[in-house]
């Protein structure tokens, strides 16, 4: 199996990458930092929001089961791409909505997803569009976070009505 990466950030990591684990053709989801001009930032850094980096999701799926495209299709419906800098309450460059891009062709179809969400949303689309830079993966205890940690007022509160939504949405690219 040939496995491509798609790298987002779209709000805290904790919500993305609980939506990303519930897809077939997904094979690991992995919260990190990127964009920053700190060499291996902390949470603590990255959440003062001095160090440039976005709180994201290196996501490895297999492209046989689930295309790139409907990864990007996926993130638009799970965030709000048309408020800079923040998703909800969380507030800071760290939760700014963004593609990182690893490919000419990821480039190519995320400029494309980005001009059709246009249509959808009422307000412009604030999502940035950047090559892949150096990735740092978060601390261990940010892994996996959602499902061990469900009922923490932020997951039960803000993740798991995400998780709802893409089970309601897409239920037909939900692992069984």
């Amino acid at each position: 199996m040939a496995t491509e990466i798609a790298t987002l950030g779209g709000g805290c990591f904790w919500c993305l990458e609980a939506v990303y684990q519930q897809l077939n053709g997904v094979v690991a989801v992995e919260s990190g930092y990127t964009g920053g001009k700190v060499d291996k930032p902390t949470y603590e850094q990255v959440c003062g929001g001095a160090t440039g980096h976005a709180e994201v999701v290196k996501i490895s799926f297999d492209p046989d089961v689930i295309a790139y495209r409907e990864i990007l299709e996926i993130f638009f419906t799970m965030h709000d791409p048309t408020t800079l800098n923040r998703q909800g309450n969380d507030v800071g460059t760290q939760y700014r909505s963004v593609i990182y891009f690893n490919s000419p062709q990821q480039q190519e179809i995320a400029k494309q997803v980005i001009a059709e969400m246009a249509n959808v949303w009422d307000a412009p689309i604030v999502t940035e569009l950047s090559p892949a830079e150096t990735y740092y993966k978060a601390e261990d205890y940010h892994q996996n976070y959602f499902q061990q940690n469900q009922m923490q007022g932020y997951c039960a509160f803000v993740v798991a009505p995400k998780v709802a939504k893409l089970r309601k949405v897409f239920a037909d690219k939900i692992k069984r």
